[in-house]
């Protein structure tokens, strides 16, 4: 798969202050990158750089094979985290307007502003003022105002802010949509789980360096450490427990059950197979529960970010 975007040792200085540190990334055409980083790491200037509102004090930055340029801009839709809309403007006065400062006819964009309006179900919203919606509202008039160009490259900062979990469900269907009709999404969030749902490949920015990045699923494999979580059906927990322990790594699990069962984490050695450790379980207990323990998103991020502190 070839790259939309790559940035290239990117450094940026604000007086004494390094923002970014010779920061390296790659962003594949037609995924979803997620953008991930603790308060003030740096994301929000990369972001900057990309949209070419700030320029790096080195490096360079490629989209789509070309050095970026001014005319780039309209290939880039941005959705920054404090939204930009002026209130006192009807809703699709200022839509038709944004539309065409990207290059737009009127024509064009109305039909498009339709099109997604009625996608959206905010048809009836065309003449009323910003400052008359709610701020989830505003949010979906901005999403819109975003994507109306169809730019090969969407940078999404925080988009579920504001949102209620129903229409966050339908901004993260739509942001899956865009993706598979082609276009390439940065995704700039906290919500870890909304990482788990959406993205293909991650990188991880602390303190204005790339500690981190690769696709979600080897990025995961990389953290495992072979730990199982099991649930065990037995009469007496406390000698299974001790005999577990003189046999592997084993700590307390927590998860729901509906029973009162021994719940373990069973972390086993390169010697050891999962099979091995159900066969022998299974001659001890009645096993109701075994899952490989795979690291999520924020157990990564916290363990990275500590480890790089």
């Amino acid at each position: 798969m070839t790259n939309l975007l790559e940035v290239n040792n990117v450094s940026k200085k604000f007086g004494t202050f390094t923002a970014l540190n010779h920061v390296s990334l790659a962003v594949p055409k037609g995924s979803i990158f997620g953008l991930l980083g603790p308060n003030g790491a740096g994301k929000t200037t990369l972001i900057r750089v990309i949209n070419q509102i700030t320029m790096p004090d080195t490096g360079e930055v490629f989209l789509d094979g070309e050095k970026l340029q001014e005319k780039h801009i309209k290939a880039i839709g941005y959705l920054p985290e404090e939204r930009g809309l002026y209130k006192s403007m009807k809703v699709g006065e200022q839509a038709l307007y944004l539309a065409q400062l990207k290059g737009l006819s009127k024509a064009e964009a109305k039909k498009r502003l339709t099109y997604w309006f009625d996608r959206l179900e905010i048809g009836d919203w065309w003449n009323k003022k910003i400052q008359e919606l709610s701020k989830g509202m505003a949010q979906k008039v901005q999403f819109v105002v975003t994507v109306l160009h169809e730019p090969k490259l969407l940078i999404f900062d925080e988009p579920f802010s504001g949102f209620d979990p129903i229409n966050a469900n339908l901004i993260k269907d739509e942001i899956l949509h865009l993706r598979d009709q082609g276009a390439t999404v940065i995704f700039s969030t906290h919500r870890m789980e909304s990482v788990e749902e959406l993205c293909d490949d991650i990188a991880l920015i602390n303190k204005s360096n790339k500690i981190l990045d690769g696709k979600l699923t080897e990025v995961k494999r990389q953290y495992k450490s072979n730990t199982f979580e099991v649930g065990l059906r037995t009469e007496n927990s406390l000698a299974l427990e001790q005999e577990l322990a003189d046999k592997f790594s084993v700590s307390k699990a927590y998860f729901k059950t509906l029973d009162d069962e021994l719940k373990l984490n069973i972390k086993l050695s390169e010697n050891h197979k999962p099979n091995d450790l159900l066969s022998f379980l299974t001659t001890k207990a009645e096993v109701s529960h075994f899952v490989e323990v795979i690291p999520s998103v924020n157990d990564i991020f916290i363990q990275t970010v500590k480890n790089n502190s």
